[in-house]
């Protein structure tokens, strides 16, 4: 019991040491910050992001993020460069260089060939008197006073330190560049993040499950027509406009107000003006207005014409809940 005590305080000092350093960040960042960020967005070529070592791994993170965030980036290993990648550079490039101490030595070997070809150099490091931090155009201090391991070797806190400086670069760019959400959409097609940002109510609307009655139709065609769907609902439509909904719930009601449920018409059990949606509108919205109203299920018209009806089921098979 007292060792699995021990192993939360320790898991809780690691917390509260990376959280303390990120927050001291904001002690560190000034001027340099502002200008890298200009200088990337006036910049017409690509984020390149190099590191060797747990700093590589947090590069390509950083890379993702840009890419994802409307900043085109590419990753280059800092060790393939300077045995032949460094051609990926083009002139109207910026570089962003990552390195806790330095003065990693492949990192180094980089600096000299950058500045001959006039590339702009933002360094992401630990050490302000390193060779990186003096040679670079932008400096950004990730500082931190201790790593969260036991032994204080093993890069932690200040590989956090280096995603966080990257992410506020991300987030920077995407603010001046007016990215939205729109933006994001056409860079995550796949995935929840991209349905929830663009699959619209007509692309999961099924058309061949587009329960409509009359009026006049009696109790079993009502019952018939609700089985056969397997959307727990029908609509009852004039000249193909919505008028009413039937659901289950309307029904079960049903039984317990009649006693002569047979002899009862679809416009006895209709719930009149039923919510109506566009099918254009995305289907997150459509869970909205079911979520805000308490209904599973939502009568979608266009132009006026009764289109289909959309079921809380076809939402979540499509893994947006």
């Amino acid at each position: 019991m007292n060792q699995k005590k021990n192993i939360l305080d320790i898991a809780k000092e690691s917390f509260l040491n990376q959280g303390n350093s990120i927050l001291a960040l904001n002690d560190l960042i000034n001027d340099d910050f502002e200008k890298a960020v200009n200088t990337i967005n006036n910049s017409s070529g690509r984020v390149i992001v190099s590191g060797i070592g747990k700093s590589a791994i947090i590069g390509m993170k950083i890379v993702a993020t840009l890419n994802s965030t409307g900043t085109p980036s590419v990753f280059l290993h800092a060790a393939e460069a300077i045995h032949g990648d460094l051609g990926i550079v083009q002139e109207n490039d910026v570089i962003i260089l990552i390195s806790k101490s330095g003065n990693t030595p492949e990192i180094k070997n980089l600096v000299p060939f950058l500045k001959q070809r006039s590339i702009q150099i933002i360094s992401i490091t630990s050490n302000k008197n390193s060779y990186l931090a003096i040679n670079s155009n932008y400096f950004l201090n990730c500082f931190v006073e201790k790593e969260a391991c036991i032994n204080n070797l093993a890069p932690t806190t200040s590989t956090t330190a280096q995603l966080v400086i990257g992410d506020a670069l991300a987030i920077c760019l995407s603010y001046l560049n007016g990215f939205s959400e729109k933006d994001f959409a056409k860079h995550h097609p796949g995935g929840t993040l991209g349905k929830k940002l663009y699959l619209k109510v007509s692309d999961i609307l099924d058309n061949n499950l587009k329960p409509e009655l009359s009026k006049n139709d009696d109790f079993k065609t009502v019952i018939d027509t609700i089985s056969k769907n397997l959307l727990g609902a029908a609509v009852v439509t004039e000249n193909k406009k919505p008028v009413g909904i039937i659901t289950d719930g309307d029904i079960r009601r049903a039984f317990n107000k009649s006693k002569n449920i047979s002899k009862l018409l679809a416009s006895d059990l209709m719930s009149p003006k039923p919510l109506e949606i566009n099918s254009g509108i995305l289907a997150t919205n459509a869970l909205d207005i079911m979520n805000k109203n308490k209904i599973t299920q939502l009568v979608v018209v266009d132009n006026g014409m009764y289109t289909g009806l959309i079921h809380l089921h076809n939402i979540i098979k499509e893994g947006l809940i």
